[in-house]
C-alpha cells in the first residue's frame, strides 16, 4: 500500500462552494477509477504564519491510498484526469506539490 499526498494551493481565494466542488470532482474521479483504494481531503487551517510561507500556502490537502506505483500511474494517466485538471486550472488556477510515501503512523 502507498499514499499519494497532494498539497493544493489555488492562486487566488476560491469560494467555499467551488472548493467543495473541486474536491468532490477529484474524489469522484479517483474513487471511480478503480485504481484508488482510499480517498480523503481536508481544507487547510489558516494560521498567522501563513503570511510568511516561503513557497505557497495550501488551500487543501488530498490523500489517495493505492495498492502500488502502477495503480498511481494508471490513475493519473486516464484522459479524465487531464480533463479535470484542465477544467479546474482554466476556472481557478492552482499549484500542487505531492509526495508518494508509505502510510504514516
Amino acid at each position: 500500500m502507498m499514499q499519494h499526498t497532494m498539497i493544493v494551493s489555488f492562486d487566488q481565494p476560491i469560494p467555499d462552494s467551488d472548493l467543495d466542488a473541486y474536491l468532490k470532482d477529484v474524489e469522484n474521479l479517483m474513487t471511480g477509477s478503480g485504481h484508488v483504494r482510499t480517498f480523503s481531503a481536508r481544507r487547510h487551517i489558516r494560521v498567522a504564519g501563513d503570511d510568511h510561507a516561503p513557497v505557497f500556502v495550501a488551500t487543501a490537502v488530498v490523500q489517495l491510498g493505492l495498492a502500488d506505483l502502477a495503480a498511481l500511474n494508471a490513475a493519473f494517466a486516464m484522459p479524465e484526469t487531464f480533463e479535470l485538471i484542465g477544467r479546474w486550472q482554466a476556472r481557478h488556477p492552482y499549484k500542487v506539490v505531492w509526495v508518494n510515501h508509505e502510510p504514516l503512523g
